[in-house]
Formats: structure tokens, C-alpha cells, sequence
């Protein structure tokens, strides 16, 4: 695939439109708008009075929504394109002068075509250089991870961000092998990362080198305390009855997607044996979701990488 042609499958399409409860003459945010799926869907439910805003800081997904958003306003749309990560939600409200809104959606999966163009560096599957930066703008990427953190930074993220259980071994094998020669393609890189796991590990289900560059993407990133950020400040700008639907694709996102909620619907920190409550602390909200909604058996079949997606709502008092 050609770096530019911008194609992404939505995830949980129907139940993210579903759970936003979307009102004709209301104000949503897409936090991710990636390359516009979920995007159009809520702009498609919008009357003239509504609004959509779309946040990305990738230039190749502002660039699609844009043109997406173009064809919209013929239809009588308006959907605002604006390039900044979504832990600025805040920012960017108060810059449109917009003081609540009815409904948020981030979907936290890195998309089909950046995992899919090589030269963006996400993938172990094909060779690309050792990128993985959403907005190429930044400084950190995956080459100065690799090729400039010590042992022990390595491991710690490794196995805080991946969950890797070899990550002491790998952490030595990259700092050993970097010596002669830095590291500078992923499939260098994931080759390497399997050679220095031992040979029952190599044969999973999934790819030996699958945790690492998920840890590695994290880091370069800095995703989780993105995440964190949006499920402090978003729900704090939803309107009465506004609902808040995340996506997430891993363990780490999905527990702070369900520790957060958990904490906005019951903030109380007294000790449970208090008869009343004395911290001051009052619930917002309520989480919609008991257990996360997953895709279904059809959906499962057409879109292989929705498997591991997990929708969380959460709605505003």
C-alpha cells in the first residue's frame, strides 16, 4: 500500500454509533478520527444544527477526514478537522469556545494503514524503518528507543508496556547486538528479538516479536499517559446525559479504560466501614457497561484485527 491511500475499517462501528445515543442537533468529538469510519458515521446522524469534530495528530489522516468532511458539507454537515492528540481535548473545546459536548468516541487502535505502509515503521510482518511515530513531526522514534535506551530502560518497558516475559534477555540481546551495528528496520529488529527468546516462545500463537513493538509503539508515543489524560479531562466536558465510548486493544488500555469509569461513577475513597461518606467526592456519571461489548461473530469473520477490541461507555449524570 502506497503511502496516501488512507484505509482503515472501523471497529464496533454500529455499537460505538449505538452507545453515542447520537442527537441530531448535538456536539460530538471523534478523538481518534484515523481515517474518518467512525468520523462519518456520527456526521451521517447529524442534522444542521449538529457538529462533529475530528482530532488526529497523523497529517495523513487529517488529510482523508478533510476531504471526507468536504463532501459532508454538501449534505449540510459541519465537521471540524483539527490536528492535535486527544489528550488536549480540553484545549482544543476551549479554543472552538465550546464549553460541553454530547458525546465523545476514542477508538485507541493504531490503524490498518499504519500498520499496513511500511515505511510508517508499526509492523513486524514487513520491513520498514524503525519509525512508529504517529505524528512525524515528533522527535522520538522507534530507532532512538532501540539504539539509545540503556538495558534496564528497555526491559522496564518491555515488560511494563508489553507484558513481555522475556524482557531481560531481549533488553541484553538488543544492547549486545546494537554494538556492532544499530539497529534501523523492523525486520531486523523482530528477527533479532526471536532469536533471543528461547525456542518454545518462538512457536505461539502470536508473533514473537508482537509484545516488544507494542511496547516500543507505547513508548514513542507516549500513549498510556495520553489515555489517562482524555478519561480525566473528556468526561469532565460531556453535557448532562453525554456519553463517552472507548475502544481499547490490550490489557494495559482496557485497564485503565475500566479503573477510570470505575472511579467516575464511584470517586468515594473513605474506608467502607464509614456509615457515611465524609471525602467529599461525588460520582459524575454511570458505566453503561458492565462487562466490555466485543465484536460479534460476523464482524469477526470480515475485520480479523477487531478480535482483541473492547467497548467501554460511560454516561454523564
Amino acid at each position: 500500500m502506497e503511502r496516501g491511500e488512507f484505509t482503515h475499517i472501523p471497529v464496533l462501528f454500529n455499537e460505538c454509533i449505538e452507545a453515542l445515543a447520537i442527537k441530531p442537533d448535538g456536539i460530538y468529538v471523534d478523538c481518534t478520527a484515523g481515517g474518518g469510519g467512525h468520523s462519518s458515521g456520527i456526521a451521517d446522524k447529524l442534522g444542521p444544527k449538529g457538529l462533529l469534530i475530528s482530532l488526529d495528530k497523523d497529517d495523513e489522516a487529517i488529510e482523508v477526514c478533510k476531504a471526507k468532511a468536504e463532501q459532508k458539507a454538501k449534505e449540510g454537515k459541519t465537521w471540524k478537522i483539527v490536528k492535535s492528540d486527544f489528550s488536549a481535548i480540553s484545549t482544543v473545546l476551549d479554543e472552538l469556545n465550546i464549553d460541553s459536548v454530547d458525546g465523545i468516541l476514542a477508538d485507541l487502535g493504531v490503524s490498518s494503514h499504519q500498520i499496513d505502509t511500511a515505511s510508517r515503521g508499526f509492523s513486524y510482518a514487513v520491513d520498514g524503518p524503525l519509525d512508529m511515530r504517529m505524528d512525524d513531526k515528533q522527535k522520538l522514534s522507534a530507532y532512538e528507543v532501540v539504539n539509545t535506551y540503556d538495558q534496564k530502560k528497555l526491559e522496564e518497558i518491555f515488560r511494563l508496556y508489553g507484558e513481555e516475559r522475556y524482557a531481560g534477555r531481549i533488553a541484553l540481546g538488543i544492547v549486545r547486538e546494537r554494538q556492532n551495528k544499530p539497529f534501523d528496520s523492523t525486520l531486523q529488529l523482530a528477527k533479532s528479538i526471536a532469536s533471543y527468546m528461547p525456542g518454545k516462545a518462538r512457536y505461539e500463537d502470536q508473533h514473537p516479536a508482537r509484545r516488544c513493538f507494542q511496547a516500543i509503539r507505547i513508548e514513542v508515543n507516549h500513549e498510556l499517559d495520553s489515555v489517562r489524560t482524555l478519561l480525566q479531562e473528556g468526561p469532565k466536558r460531556l453535557s448532562k446525559g453525554g456519553r463517552m465510548a472507548v475502544i481499547s486493544f490490550h490489557s494495559l488500555e482496557d485497564r485503565i479504560v475500566k479503573e477510570e469509569f470505575r472511579t467516575l461513577q464511584d470517586p468515594c475513597t473513605c474506608p467502607k466501614d464509614f456509615p457515611v461518606c465524609v471525602c467529599g467526592k461525588v460520582s459524575i456519571g454511570k458505566v453503561l457497561t458492565r462487562k466490555p461489548i466485543t465484536a460479534s461473530e460476523e464482524e469477526l469473520k470480515m475485520n480479523n484485527r477487531s478480535h482483541s477490541a473492547k467497548l467501554r461507555v460511560f454516561e454523564r449524570n
